[in-house]
């Protein structure tokens, strides 16, 4: 039998937390991470309400698994996020030791591979998960923000 769990499900769960983010008026980046197919932490961005720039889902939700586990590494763990993370992030997802990292839509501005940051040599990467729900989140909520201003 087939598991339900796969990619595209848990990638579908980092959406639904980068759209209560695009609801609060952050920008809508949603991240949960995953351990044998039972997500163990979610989170979205929030730099605008905590005014923290460091507060982006990745980094919220590295937190809140390493609180869960009891321990500040993530092996045998799947970070599912909306958008490719930043060099800031990929540096703590190195250090968390991540086996694995789920993104939606690449970042080619500010994404670690633009920004030549390394993860961890044991971090499997996948791209493109649902990338096209992920970026036509990101364009509306731009479009919405220029359009108010």
């Amino acid at each position: 039998m087939e598991n339900p769990f796969d990619d595209t499900y848990f990638m579908k769960k980092a959406l639904i937390e980068a759209e209560v983010a695009f609801e609060k008026g952050e920008i809508p980046v949603g991240a949960v991470i995953v351990i044998n197919d039972r997500i163990i932490a979610r989170s979205h961005n929030l730099t605008e309400l905590l005014n923290d720039v460091t507060a982006h889902a990745e980094m919220q939700t590295i937190t809140a698994a390493a609180n869960f586990l009891g321990g500040k590494y993530l092996s045998n763990c799947t970070l599912y996020v909306t958008l490719e993370p930043c060099q800031m992030c990929a540096g703590a997802l190195y250090w968390s030791q991540i086996s694995k990292i789920v993104y939606g839509a690449s970042d080619e501005q500010r994404g670690f591979k633009t920004m030549g940051t390394k993860l961890h040599p044991k971090t499997e990467v996948v791209a493109g998960i649902l990338a096209e729900e992920a970026s036509l989140l990101m364009k509306r909520f731009f479009l919405e923000k220029r359009n108010l201003n």
